[in-house]
């Protein structure tokens, strides 16, 4: 279900029986010569779409600009700064637990949101710890990133293993073919180029530090991710995976909190 089709009575029956949400949480940003600008955030909007349309959960619209500022040597990028991303989605936090939903779950699809979203979430809880709130409607947020669930994880290995990289990966190319295919088409083209250390890590920062020295370290755009492995295919098995681990565990979160 879909929050920006519904009415406020839709709602305020759904929260009558239940106080779940998911929020899509993306990026708009370079994917190399290969991937839609908007695969960060296609991806887990995808994702918790046909999750939310099986299970009756509701999917907030889903934000999708993240912390991308290193990207921006690359043209069709559009980044928040981290502070700027974080307000944002403490905002949307905010007022999700202002009307009702008590259980907030983040699902992310940009590695550089990671440390924003998490700054969000702890800005949110901390005016409730320093009151020493304790009311028993208390809100809970989840972060997820939607590679990272079990199953999606484990099939993502075992189809590209060391190619799947970090960044323009096969798996979210992949992903987007499936869910899109009228806007990517197969491709044949080489392992991405990179100049200097291998050794990069998964999160925005870790080994790179501005768009310059990102495009100097990858001028094609890609982290050590061979995108044209993609295929269709691949990607419809990793969207039916994702939305069965996505359901299972939204399902645990309700439950335990």
């Amino acid at each position: 279900m879909r929050l920006e089709f519904m009415t406020t009575t839709a709602v305020a029956q759904y929260l009558s029986n239940a106080t779940g949400v998911i929020v899509p949480i993306g990026a708009t940003e370079q994917h190399g010569p290969d991937g839609l600008i908007g695969t960060d955030h296609l991806c887990p909007e995808t994702i918790a779409r046909r999750a939310g349309e099986r299970e009756g959960i509701v999917i907030a619209p889903t934000i999708a600009y993240g912390m991308s500022h290193f990207h921006l040597a690359f043209a069709g990028t559009i980044a928040l700064r981290p502070s700027t991303l974080s307000a944002l989605v403490h905002d949307v936090v905010a007022s999700l637990a202002a009307t009702g939903f008590t259980r907030v779950y983040l699902l992310n699809g940009h590695g550089g949101n990671i440390a924003p979203i998490r700054s969000a979430v702890h800005e949110f809880y901390a005016p409730r710890s320093y009151a020493s709130e304790q009311s028993p409607a208390r809100v809970h947020c989840r972060m997820r990133s939607w590679w990272e669930l079990p199953t999606v994880d484990a099939l993502r290995k075992s189809l590209y293993g060391a190619a799947e990289g970090y960044h323009a990966t096969p798996s979210e190319v992949a992903v987007t073919m499936a869910a899109h295919p009228d806007h990517i088409r197969p491709f044949d083209r080489p392992a991405p180029v990179q100049r200097g250390n291998a050794d990069v890590g998964i999160h925005a920062g870790d080994n790179y530090f501005d768009a310059a020295d990102y495009k100097t370290r990858f001028p094609d755009g890609r982290v050590i991710s061979h995108s044209a492995l993609a295929t269709p295919a691949d990607g419809a098995r990793l969207i039916d995976a994702a939305v069965d681990d996505l359901a299972a565990d939204f399902a645990a979160f309700v439950a335990a909190s």
